[in-house]
């Protein structure tokens, strides 16, 4: 059998108890490690499964799936999934290739922040369609994530920003496999800085009735954990906020809030939301 398990949003205890007893009895366990991350390391991670895990690094997950699935007819097998194992297309894609070689598969879910970012006080059934916001740099600036933003605020819908982490090498050079890499995290700021520069060029009609720098946002870091921290602040203060650790994500709320959500994130903003222009 080959398993996708879910681990949840922070540390070992995350996983479900069921989870728990297949990466135990499993003959391979691969630790998925690029689409997210848990607050904690793989060390601990091994010592409360009490087991080795194997790292899957992206080129291994959608390059070399045969390396996981291999055995995985004769043997349990599992990919443990920071979040739940259908919050990416890639682990979509490895269900079809399991399917496409005959072998059986089950799905262990967990919590996800697609459904975690609920803390905030924002209605879930109000949100569109989920972004994700690349790091910019000097040759590539893709902007077709503000296009969603400003569909999801004309038709009255939050936005869940899901940010960039990319994995370096410490010198810079381009990425080799098996060679130790460094962890890059985008930040609220981060994200508010390359959602402005975007609404800056926009035309006057477009920056006054889409997305300006007072347009309210909401702000999330490490959701789940003992330090997790939620700020309201508008779009220009962000760009300047410093939320900690990873890993943090950003919402743009839709242009008009129930009176439950305004009353909900009253708690995180430094001013008054009830006569505030989202």
């Amino acid at each position: 059998m080959f398993y996708l398990i879910g681990l949840g949003l922070v540390d070992p205890m995350d996983i479900s108890v069921k989870g728990l007893e297949i990466v135990k009895r499993c003959s391979r366990v691969y630790l998925e490690s690029y689409t997210s991350v848990l607050g904690c390391h793989k060390e601990e991670l091994e010592t409360y499964y009490g087991r080795p895990l194997l790292l899957a690094d992206r080129d291994l997950v959608e390059e070399k799936t045969d390396e996981i699935l291999t055995g995985a007819i004769e043997d349990d097998v599992a990919l443990l999934i920071v979040g739940d194992p259908f919050g990416a297309t890639t682990h979509i894609d490895l269900v079809l290739r399991a399917r496409d070689k005959k072998i059986p598969y089950k799905v262990i879910h967990n919590a996800s922040i697609l459904t975690a970012v609920g803390c905030c006080g924002l209605e879930l059934y109000k949100f569109g369609e989920i972004v994700t916001i690349p790091y910019w740099d000097e040759t590539w600036k893709p902007e077709s994530f503000y296009d969603k933003i400003k569909f999801n605020r004309l038709h009255n819908m939050h936005t869940l920003c899901l940010l960039d982490i990319k994995v370096v090498e410490p010198t810079g050079e381009p990425r080799v496999r098996g060679r130790r890499q460094i962890m890059r995290f985008m930040t609220v700021a981060d994200a508010a800085q390359q959602l402005l520069s975007i609404v800056d060029r926009k035309n006057v009609l477009e920056h006054n009735t889409v997305l300006n720098d007072m347009s309210l946002c909401v702000g999330l870091a490490r959701v789940g954990s003992e330090t997790q921290r939620i700020v309201a602040k508008s779009l220009h203060d962000m760009a300047s906020t410093d939320l900690g650790g990873p890993l943090h994500c950003l919402i743009i709320p839709s242009k008009e809030l129930h009176p439950l959500e305004t009353d909900y994130l009253q708690g995180y903003a430094g001013f008054k939301l009830d006569s505030y222009n989202y």
